[in-house]
């Protein structure tokens, strides 16, 4: 394929285009298949070859696709972007015309993949040109897969084997791997209820199920609906092939806190199989009810975590840590009755300064206000009065 020459690739991908092989047409338009290294391909005055050899309206689609592998050659990737993105554009013109069908489904694939791939490589590049705007080609690119997912949604007349909306998550999960990216998470909402409508939401692949749900689960993260966000990120780690080692890690950086915060610590084998002991500190921190140790591990491995985008879901954990350390203060008072000095003394203890009892208590109030201690402040004897049944119930059956 790296020694295709240009009339091999256009007949190539002509047959193709008349036996309507969708997967073997999305190939040829392919930035991941070898025919991209062939320096044969864009000799000048391509154009001319591609008119003569290739029938309308496929024509129109090899001339951008060959034009934008010219740009890619020089590393111009503002200018392969703005092919791709008439590349893309002009398949949609041409994918609405195809009533009731939809082998097209596969170039649609590859062609965005790529238009999204092209966005971030040009973003990059105005970057380093001083633009003031990051993310703007990116932006763009999602206008353009809007467009695409319209054509989509509204084939509504094809039979559910011929309908186009199968095409529908493939590109809700590349505009959430855009969203993402730009911090326009409040842009997903719709598409989420796109698909939470669709007929074929249980039956798309499992490959793009699992990606669907790791998004989902991570927007739930942001809203703070933890029970949500177990319970998709639950399924994209379950489901993830065994052999995706890296997305099943990937998967597990924000499941592991989100499973912390509703009281399910993860086990050092798992850590370690997932490389993953960044963890490793703050799991043993909040087993303990160790404040200080808590405040370490997050301070050791903070650019890990910040860069992971779950360092605010950690800091959470300093409410988890504050209840199990007074859990451990409580069983050793042996009592139901507990003066809220033994609880400042442990703080104290734990590296928390300039706190009194005021603060304390307000600790121990909020505390019960979630239902993670039952009990009530007594502020006349200056006590917390626990339930003498399960006064620290689970966090799972509380969150």
């Amino acid at each position: 394929m790296a020694t295709m020459n240009l009339n091999q690739y256009l007949r190539e991908i002509q047959s193709s285009w008349e036996s309507r092989s969708g997967t073997e047409v999305s190939e040829f338009l392919s930035f991941n298949h070898p025919h991209v290294m062939s320096a044969k391909l864009t000799a000048e005055g391509f154009e001319k070859s591609v008119e003569r050899l290739v029938e309308s309206p496929l024509d129109e689609l090899v001339i951008l696709h060959l034009r934008c592998l010219n740009c890619v050659n020089q590393q111009k990737y503002l200018e392969a972007y703005s092919e791709q993105s008439a590349l893309v554009q002009a398949f949609t013109k041409l994918f609405q015309t195809q009533k009731e069908d939809n082998w097209a489904l596969f170039i649609m694939y590859v062609i965005s993949l790529d238009l999204r791939m092209f966005a971030i490589k040009a973003d990059k590049e105005l970057a380093k040109k001083g633009a003031d705007k990051p993310g703007q080609t990116l932006e763009k690119a999602a206008e353009c897969l809007m467009g695409l997912f319209r054509v989509c949604a509204a084939d509504n007349r094809s039979s559910d084997e011929d309908t186009k909306r199968w095409g529908m998550l493939y590109l809700v999960n590349q505009l959430f791997k855009i969203y993402f990216r730009i911090n326009k998470l409040h842009l997903c909402k719709a598409l989420i209820r796109a698909i939470d409508a669709s007929q074929f939401k249980d039956h798309f692949s499992l490959s793009q199920q699992v990606t669907y749900r790791y998004y989902v689960g991570r927007k739930a993260i942001f809203e703070s609906d933890f029970k949500s966000a177990e319970k998709f990120l639950t399924y994209a780690f379950e489901r993830c092939h065994r052999e995706c080692r890296n997305n099943k890690r990937l998967i597990l950086i924000y499941l592991i806190p989100v499973k912390m915060l509703l009281g399910h610590l993860p086990t050092p084998h798992l850590l370690r199989k997932y490389d993953l002991l960044q963890f490793s500190e703050v799991v043993q921190a909040v087993r303990e009810g160790n404040l200080r140790r808590l405040n370490n591990a997050l301070l050791q491995h903070d650019a890990f975590f910040i860069r992971c985008g779950v360092y605010l879901i950690l800091e959470k954990l300093k409410v988890t840590t504050y209840r199990n350390l007074f859990k451990k203060v409580t069983l050793l008072m042996k009592t139901h009755q507990i003066p809220i000095e033994a609880y400042l003394e442990a703080l104290k203890f734990m590296g928390v300064e300039d706190i009194d009892l005021d603060e304390t208590q307000c600790i121990i109030a909020n505390l019960i206000f979630e239902n993670k201690i039952k009990g009530y402040i007594s502020n006349s004897h200056n006590k917390l009065v626990i339930s003498k049944q399960n006064p620290f119930p689970p966090l799972a059956a509380i969150m």
